[in-house]
């Protein structure tokens, strides 16, 4: 039975916390619950569904703070599974970084853990369960996290729009209990069959016919690459994965929002008044409202000049020249010809990994953190990482602790990022200074993937 649902969608309202104040050791962290909860997700023909949540919505709350402030959470596990919370794409102390299995142990059922950090780059981030991610973050458990910049911007207002998918099954309208299905692991991962905005559908945003609005853009999705269009709406990209472009790049024809990516917009509303602008997500032959902004009426009558660029963060600049040659091969999954590849400490046949739930492999070896980093790095040195995707299937590859330029065809470096995309056979070089020190993942955001073989790690000393 295929779930049929009308899919064009909207937003709800994220609820704000603080972590402003002065540092004290004394005072006690805010409480952020991860929790078992009942809500409407579908249509109340369909009753409720069971989810993880933070503070049992999902979306969790937004939490919303200063450049340079201080985040505090005591999260507190009413899960039935142990879980852990990472705080994607923030330069973080390592100790706070949330990866259970490297920087921290998982946390117990009914046991608590306090995460407590510093904010340095202003920004649309997201946080999000990090213990058997493929299962937890598909049950509902991530949030958006947004660092503010310390001067407003000359907008109108702004929307934090986290895009998701949910695998649900309609005789129950609860999620499909098929948590690391071996199509899902060798494939392309787990898709959804229910898209949402904010966890919601069908309901609308009123603006004002030339309001400039800021959107920031999260793909919360387990596997699914949003290929997006706007309708209606006039729009520049001024940042990528929070950090901000050198100049804002007119949106024209489509842009590509992959798993765990960000992508802030600035957008003019020129829809006439009575009719709306959208958000559009194009989906093979298919395309539709996945964000709509009804015009309820006539703002100025002038539109504003284009926008300028976004205050920079304060990043170090690879030096190419003498930078550190690294590579990482993937290989594997279904249709991919690989015939095994080192899981432990000794060579194993494509069968006996399956056997074992891995079909992927780096660098000749199935990942994980258990075994020796990619690479040991020096502090401060710079790294270029030369990335082949040998598979049949696109992997969105995700480096914890740094942002990475995407290295360009010319020599050139790119705009800042902490997840790139990589198409079935595609080569990539993305170059990083390795300045803060730790243990760091760096794994396929397609979470089944990562389950099934695809994840690694480097040390900064």
């Amino acid at each position: 039975m295929t779930l049929k649902l009308n899919r064009r969608q909207f937003i709800a309202t994220g609820t704000a916390f603080a972590a402003l104040g002065a540092r004290s050791a004394a005072a006690a962290s805010p409480e952020l619950n991860a929790r078992v909860a009942d809500i409407q997700l579908l249509p109340k023909d369909y009753g409720s569904t069971r989810i993880w949540g933070f503070e049992g919505m999902a979306p969790g709350p937004e939490i919303r703070v200063m450049q340079g402030a201080r985040v505090q959470r005591r999260l507190v596990n009413g899960l039935p599974d142990a879980t852990s919370t990472h705080w994607h794409g923030i330069r973080i102390d390592n100790a706070m970084d949330g990866v259970a299995g490297l920087t921290q142990e998982a946390i117990a059922p009914e046991a608590s853990f306090d995460y407590d950090f510093i904010v340095p780059d202003a920004g649309t981030y997201w946080y999000h369960a990090h213990n058997r991610s493929f299962e937890q973050v598909a049950r509902g458990l991530h949030g958006a996290l947004i660092v503010e910049e310390p001067d407003p911007l000359d907008i109108d207002h702004e929307e934090v729009l986290i895009l998701d998918d949910w695998l649900i099954d309609p005789d129950t309208a609860q999620i499909a209990e098929t948590f690391g299905a071996m199509h899902d692991l060798s494939h392309a991962g787990r898709l959804g069959n229910y898209i949402t905005t904010n966890g919601t559908y069908n309901l609308s945003k009123p603006v004002i016919r030339h309001e400039r609005l800021r959107l920031r853009l999260i793909n919360a999705a387990n596997a699914r690459i949003f290929r997006l269009a706007l309708d209606g709406l006039e729009g520049w990209i001024v940042a990528l994965d929070g950090m901000p472009l050198v100049q804002p790049r007119e949106v024209e024809g489509t842009f590509i929002l992959a798993p765990a990516q960000r992508i802030d917009l600035i957008v003019d509303v020129i829809a006439e008044t009575g009719s709306a602008g959208h958000i559009v997500q194009l989906d093979r032959n298919e395309s539709f409202s996945q964000v709509a902004f009804e015009v309820t009426g006539d703002g100025a009558k002038s539109r504003r000049a284009a926008p300028g660029p976004l205050p920079p963060n304060n990043h170090a600049m690879p030096q190419l020249a003498g930078a550190r040659d690294l590579s990482l091969l993937m290989e594997g999954g279904a249709m991919g010809g690989m015939r095994g590849a080192m899981m432990g400490r000794r060579m194993s046949s494509m069968r006996d990994m399956m056997q074992s739930g891995n079909f992927w492999a780096f660098n000749g070896s199935v990942g994980g953190m258990n075994g020796a980093p990619l690479a040991s790095l020096s502090h401060g040195e710079t790294v270029r990482l030369k990335i082949t995707n040998d598979t049949v299937f696109p992997h969105a590859m995700h480096l914890h602790g740094m942002h990475f330029h995407e290295v360009e065809p010319d020599g050139s470096l790119g705009p800042l990022r902490d997840t790139t995309l990589l198409e079935r056979g595609e080569v990539r070089d993305i170059a990083f200074v390795a300045d803060n020190p730790g243990k760091w993942l760096l794994h396929c955001h397609m979470l089944s993937h990562a389950a099934a073989g695809m994840m690694t790690w480097i040390e900064v000393a």
